[in-house]
């Protein structure tokens, strides 16, 4: 070794050894009404996602938190708390009414108030999950700093209507409809029990929610940071009740030839008049502020999925998300 560079490498050593032990480590959590515990270890790189107030998502139907290593929220509670914010993933019944995934939700940011000691939450849904997050936001208003909707269909969603006519059918309906919903409870079940918790399904009643006339009844109850009936494309109230209102939805197809659901979005797609993200049109994802209603992203690209098979033309869901928790940040929530 050339003795001229010796004294060089103790202090590098050193500072090797410091670095190394000041690096900080966080952990994204994983709730239900069981209570929470740590979804994965990130290494903390930046305070660039650091909000006031901790960052809770609620996710959609037939959704759940975490089974095995599959987030259903890919990759995004990880990048999020590796950049300094401070997550939790919370776990709905896959299938329920509105109201019910409501009162779930309402127990876990109760739960995550008064472990965090924290005085707000922001609150982030998607699809399903936009009317779960309305549902707190209008009851604990005190308690929710921003409420975030992703793809939410607050108008409901002609798919839902579709496929709430044909279990409608004049003797196949009535017969077939028990039986299809309690295979998809069945199903269900398991996949909550493998996410964490053992919740009741009600495919039907989940449907009845999402139609448009289930949605419509909804928001008579909860109207908060709605667009205006008379111009239903229009922006909704930015803040109500002291919660700031926030929306984003994609209005993409097939965005990645290598993901077998782009296709199915297609085709569901085709039967929701105007743009929308194959299963919600473009202005019924419309709530208070409307970050963006056009990304190249259709509905499971909005949380990542399948598997980050996203376009590569369009900004990343990640990145997405990245940038509106600055955003909440920059704006003191």
């Amino acid at each position: 070794m050339n003795r001229k560079f010796a004294p060089l490498l103790l202090p590098l050593s050193l500072a090797f050894i410091a670095g190394s032990a000041s690096a900080v480590t966080s952990s994204y959590k994983l709730c239900s009404t069981n209570g929470c515990s740590a979804g994965g270890s990130v290494t903390v790189s930046s305070s660039y996602a650091q909000t006031r107030y901790p960052v809770v998502f609620a996710h959609g139907m037939a959704g759940f938190s975490q089974v095995g290593p599959v987030d259903y929220w890919y990759g995004i509670p990880q990048d999020l708390a590796a950049n300094g914010a401070s997550v939790f993933v919370t776990q709905e019944a896959s299938f329920q009414s509105s109201d019910v995934r409501g009162e779930q939700f309402l127990a876990q940011v109760q739960n995550i108030l008064a472990i965090t000691g924290a005085a707000k939450v922001n609150v982030i849904g998607h699809s399903h999950g936009s009317q779960t997050i309305r549902y707190v936001a209008a009851v604990l208003p005190a308690r929710i700093a921003s409420a975030t909707a992703v793809g939410g269909p607050n108008t409901g969603s002609p798919v839902a209507d579709i496929i709430k006519g044909v279990t409608t059918i004049p003797g196949l309906g009535p017969v077939a409809a028990p039986v299809i919903a309690g295979v998809v409870n069945g199903f269900f079940s398991i996949v909550d029990i493998l996410s964490g918790k053992a919740y009741e399904q009600d495919a039907l009643a989940g449907l009845d929610s999402l139609t448009t006339a289930g949605a419509g009844a909804f928001n008579a109850r909860f109207p908060a940071a709605m667009p205006v009936s008379s111009n239903p494309c229009s922006e909704g109230a930015y803040t109500v009740n002291g919660v700031r209102y926030y929306s984003w939805s994609g209005t993409g197809h097939l965005s990645n030839v290598f993901d077998p659901l782009d296709l199915p979005l297609t085709a569901t797609g085709l039967v929701i008049p105007g743009a929308n993200d194959g299963l919600v049109g473009r202005c019924s994802s419309h709530l208070g502020q409307v970050i963006r209603d056009n990304y190249n992203m259709n509905h499971l690209d909005e949380v990542n999925q399948m598997f980050g098979l996203v376009s590569i033309f369009e900004s990343n869901p990640k990145t997405v998300y990245r940038a509106h928790i600055n955003r909440l940040k920059n704006a003191g929530l």
